[in-house]
């Protein structure tokens, strides 16, 4: 399997890596910036994986490595992006710059982003997000509001995105990986990185070549709308 992974600089990014590469997989992964951890699963695994640069919520870098990637084609396309808001906080009383933030970055970006680089993956293959139950109107119980709200608006904008006629025939994967010990889940958490991967990788591979829409979590479970 041949894999585009954005967003591989740590955390869930970083441990799909390594996962798809214990796999056998061939891996292009996406940092931000620099990303020692990264780097270093890079070295040993030069032949199988490929660093490239990207920032999603500059779209001209996205245009740029999908003309670097013009040719290839890829059996799957990950996107992992996702920032954080304060939990606590009702969205009537966050700043316009910040809800802007976390929608552009959480929902519309990952979206944009895949619909840029769709060309790349091949007409049976699989695209991914990475989302969260937060994002499930059905099991909204509070809390977290710009956040729930920005993954619900991914839920929705991928399933737009899958009734695309170019992707008719392809994977549509919106993926939960439950709570994890990362920068955003915190050192509270009940998961590790490679638990919840592992976890991720397997649903990936299961689901790749089904077709259709799924919101899926680590475990392979159908998570409510």
């Amino acid at each position: 399997m041949k894999i585009l992974i954005v967003g591989a600089s740590r955390g869930l990014g970083l441990g799909l890596t390594r996962q798809f590469l214990v796999r056998g997989a061939d891996i292009v992964a996406t940092r931000r910036g620099e990303a020692a951890g990264l780097e270093e699963v890079h070295r040993a695994h030069p032949q199988a994986l490929r660093l490239e640069k990207v920032d999603i919520d500059h779209p001209e870098q996205v245009a740029a490595l999908a003309g670097r990637l013009a040719g290839e084609t890829f059996d799957c396309l990950f996107v992992n992006a996702g920032v954080s808001s304060p939990p606590e906080m009702p969205l009537a009383k966050v700043a316009d710059a910040e809800i802007t933030r976390v929608l552009f970055t959480n929902a519309i970006n990952p979206v944009r982003t895949a619909e840029a680089l769709s060309g790349l993956v091949a007409k049976g293959g699989t695209i991914g997000f990475m989302t969260s139950i937060l994002g499930s109107i059905a099991q909204c119980t509070g809390g977290y509001e710009l956040y729930r709200v920005s993954k619900a608006a991914l839920n929705m904008a991928a399933k737009c995105f899958a009734a695309h006629e170019a992707n008719q025939g392809r994977t549509i994967l919106l993926l939960h990986p439950g709570w994890v010990r990362t920068d955003m889940g915190g050192p509270q958490a009940p998961l590790d990185v490679e638990t919840s991967t592992k976890g991720l990788a397997t649903t990936i591979t299961r689901h790749h070549g089904k077709g259709g829409v799924a919101y899926l979590d680590y475990q392979g479970e159908t998570l409510p709308w």
